[in-house]
Parts: structure tokens; sequence; C-alpha cells
């Protein structure tokens, strides 16, 4: 028979909270006498946890960069407004694209 090791999820999100290290995570769970298979399981859902919201931070900013991209674009092809040209082709179109980098960034990390 196995045993299904449970994590208390409101107890993780209270120490990604309080902004812990894991280091300091595995120090505490090693105080309260758990055993290194628990250990490691809750350790998993603490890193999981924590970079989830990275992830959806980063598919938003991918998200943002590519629809100001799309934007840009359009607005490059159309050229409704003739003075702000190189604005829009060179300025806007580089926002995007740092944009759509820092979303990279933040889901690759």
């Amino acid at each position: 028979m196995s045993d299904t090791l449970t994590v208390d999820l409101t107890i993780i999100q209270q120490w990604i909270a309080a902004k812990l290290e894991p280091e300091i995570v595995e120090q505490k769970l090693k105080e309260s006498g758990l055993d290194a298979a628990s250990i490691s399981t809750h350790l998993r859902a603490f890193r999981k946890l924590k970079n989830a919201k990275k992830l959806q931070a980063g598919f938003i900013c991918m998200a943002a960069g590519a629809f100001l991209g799309f934007v840009s674009c359009l607005l490059t092809i159309l050229n409704p407004f003739p003075d702000l040209y190189n604005v829009i082709l060179f300025g806007l179109t580089s926002v995007a694209i740092c944009i759509i980098c820092l979303g990279m960034y933040l889901v690759f990390e």
C-alpha cells in the first residue's frame, strides 16, 4: 500500500506571502519532524506555487506585447497619422518587443 502525502496549501501560501526561501522552508519542515519524502513533496509544491505567479505574469506580458505589436503593425500599414509614422514604426514596435522579452524572461526563468 502506498501512502499519499497531503500538502497543506494554506501553509505554503503563507510561506510565499512571507517571501521565504526554499532553504528556510526546508529547515522549518525538518524542525516540525517530517520525513524526507514529505519534505520533498512540500518543497516541490512550494516551488510550483511560487513559480505559478511568475508564469502567469509572463504570459500576460507576452500577450500584452503581442497585442501592442499587432496594433503597431496595423497602424504602420494603414498610416492614419502620417506625422507619427516613425514613432509608431520604431517606438511602439520597440516597446512591444521589450514587453514580449520581459514576458519570455518570466516564463523561461
